[in-house]
């Protein structure tokens, strides 16, 4: 399992040192949402361009930890292109593998893993790609937070968009 490790640990090095999707979009057309997470100290702003219920660009701005970087980077490759349909069953399997559960607080497995000791699989069958290096966080619950900040930000992104009627501001 050692070198399943080192590949994610070099994955999420990769994504941090050069993140993808930097920087802004102009606003409007574009979503603009930001968040924070007070315990890292981490700092997300996501901009979010849309056409109808799919997303066309994404940026990113911000600083943070490692894992809150990388996973904001990750996200940014996951989403372009997508619809928000996708996006949501992307943000759920995402967050359900950043979940602890209770067999795993109870002390009977480690965290991200089902009772098995099995990795569980992602619902549906969404494929998270590089996403699935970020799997180790769960280990360590106080980092989850800043995993999860990107795409919590999203959802509100997608939320604004949404109330606009799929269109970003300003586009017509």
């Amino acid at each position: 399992m050692s070198g399943l490790e080192d590949l994610y640990r070099e994955i999420i090095l990769d994504h941090y040192r050069t993140p993808r999707n930097r920087g802004q979009l102009e606003v409007p057309p574009a979503h603009k949402v930001e968040g924070f997470n007070p315990l890292c100290g981490d700092e997300i702003t996501v901009y979010v361009d849309t056409d109808g219920e799919k997303v066309t660009d994404v940026r990113i701005d911000g600083q943070g930890c490692s894992i809150s970087q990388a996973s904001a980077s990750m996200m940014t490759n996951a989403i372009k292109g997508r619809t928000f349909t996708e996006i949501s069953e992307l943000t759920r399997a995402f967050k359900s593998m950043m979940s602890i559960h209770e067999n795993e607080i109870g002390g009977e497995g480690e965290p991200g893993t089902d009772s098995t000791g099995d990795a569980p699989a992602a619902p549906d069958g969404v494929r998270l790609g590089d996403l699935e290096a970020l799997r180790g966080v769960v280990k360590f619950p106080v980092r989850i937070k800043c995993a999860t900040l990107a795409w919590n930000t999203l959802a509100q992104a997608i939320d604004e968009a949404r109330s606009d009627g799929g269109a970003s501001p300003g586009s017509s």
